[in-house]
């Protein structure tokens, strides 16, 4: 072999070199691989005739959905032809079609026509692949990074077995990347991986194999000599990947954050302790560290959604429904741009009203059933509806609210034991200094002192 550098010179990018040949090599969607699936019955070949079934993958970027369609077309022996949404129109779909057809009848070969990007194709481009689908022209594999049930008509959704591709775990990447240092298609060992390089490179990736490998392959040639001319290393050495070097590839400081250790703890504390200290700008940039570091952003989002409830509660009711409206975008768009609803959402809980009045009342109320502290049922609000329960004097003397001018009777709810006992005391802040006042009058119609 040649200097180093040879590695990358007149070569395609190394995550197309290391796509997998067969389902057997690809890492991660496991849930989608295991025997009988639809997906490993499309990539028999002697299962293709009966299991023609077309597809719709949807994931987030670097999941393998090329990748699958295109190890299925090799396994399967079918012909394989790729389309984007991006540049392809209804006339290249259509001449797709045609030539597929014609294949099939004069040969017997039948076409796998992977779409990229299928959200980007109008109705009219999506309508003109209906024809190949329902015949059985071709077998559509489409992929998307957006919801189908949004962006793909009705017809095609049908037509179709919809599949959902899962980030990949670092376990797949660390696996993805230690495979391409040694593969022949891949770096073929010519350099070696230091393991805080290895772990920058896995998280940086953010579950994203694509991602991974253009990273490991900007860092390699930052490691390896620049020139031919360069003077090689030692026969015997092998150029190590440091960290230095994947920040310089990357170009961006790579953050102490071990996403199952301290500093992902850490900083998440610090995260939701600034929220409940309502000092946004500090909020901003441990939220800013974790996107940074490739924390899950769905984690981020729940952890929005339980401050939400617990610092901010009743001061402010909107703050749960933002919370939970930036899950479900995060969700929904996936990142990058899931880092906009986040910043929204954490913008909002810590700019807002505080009051923990309802944690800390039903944190209050376990703690006395806990105690043994939870009396009977008073009879009056017991269930009157079954056999016999009104003989027992169920039901007997319950007033019915709705029937009061005010909306409201006196009445007691509570066991003879807890009759007295107070669990929710609202502060005065915010939307809470009007609970307050109205729970006040409340309590005193319940107790009969109005």
């Amino acid at each position: 072999m040649g200097p180093p550098t040879a590695l990358f010179q007149g070569l395609t990018p190394l995550a197309v070199r290391m796509r997998p040949t067969s389902l057997d090599e690809v890492a991660g969607q496991s849930h989608l691989l295991r025997a009988g699936s639809p997906l490993v019955m499309l990539a028999n070949p002697d299962a293709s005739a009966r299991a023609a079934t077309s597809v719709i993958l949807w994931g987030p970027p670097g999941t393998g959905k090329t990748t699958l369609a295109q190890a299925i077309a090799r396994s399967s022996g079918r012909r394989f032809v790729e389309l984007s949404a991006v540049s392809a129109g209804v006339r290249d779909v259509r001449e797709v079609m045609q030539e597929a057809l014609t294949q099939r009848d004069l040969y017997g070969q039948s076409t796998i026509l992977f779409l990229d990007e299928i959200h980007r194709f109008t109705k009219a481009q999506q309508d003109a692949l209906l024809p190949g689908v329902e015949n059985g022209w071709v077998v559509l594999i489409a992929a998307t990074t957006e919801n189908p049930s949004f962006s793909v008509i009705s017809p095609l959704l049908s037509r179709s077995l919809l599949l959902t591709l899962r980030p990949l775990t670092d376990e797949d990447l660390g696996m993805l990347i230690d495979r391409a240092v040694v593969d022949p298609r891949g770096l073929t060992g010519a350099v070696s991986l230091s393991s805080e390089a290895r772990d920058a490179l896995v998280r940086l990736a953010s579950g994203d194999a694509r991602r991974a490998l253009t990273s490991l392959e900007a860092a390699a040639s930052l490691a390896l000599p620049a020139e031919e001319g360069d003077e090689a290393p030692d026969a015997a050495a092998v150029a190590e990947i440091t960290a230095e070097h994947v920040a310089q590839a990357v170009d961006r400081a790579l953050l102490r954050y071990d996403r199952q250790g301290d500093e992902h703890y850490d900083v998440i504390s610090a995260f939701i302790k600034s929220i409940r200290g309502s000092d946004v700008d500090a909020a901003m940039h441990y939220l800013a560290r974790m996107i940074e570091a490739g924390e899950d952003p769905r984690f981020i989002a729940r952890r929005l959604i339980i401050s939400a409830a617990e610092d901010i509660g009743l001061a402010d009711p909107h703050a749960l429904v933002i919370a939970v409206a930036a899950a479900d975008s995060v969700q929904l768009i996936g990142m990058p741009e899931g880092r906009i609803p986040l910043a929204e959402a954490t913008a909002y809980l810590a700019t807002t009203a505080k009051s923990n009045a309802a944690y800390l009342a039903i944190d209050a109320a376990i703690a006395d059933v806990r105690g043994g502290g939870f009396g009977r049922v008073p009879m009056h609000l017991r269930d009157a509806h079954y056999p016999g329960a009104k003989r027992l004097g169920h039901g007997k003397g319950y007033v019915y609210p709705h029937d009061s001018e005010i909306g409201v009777s006196p009445q007691q709810y509570l066991p003879d034991e807890l009759r007295d006992r107070r669990y929710y005391e609202p502060t005065n802040h915010g939307s809470e200094r009007d609970v307050q006042a109205r729970l006040e009058k409340i309590r005193r119609i319940l107790r009969g002192d109005r």
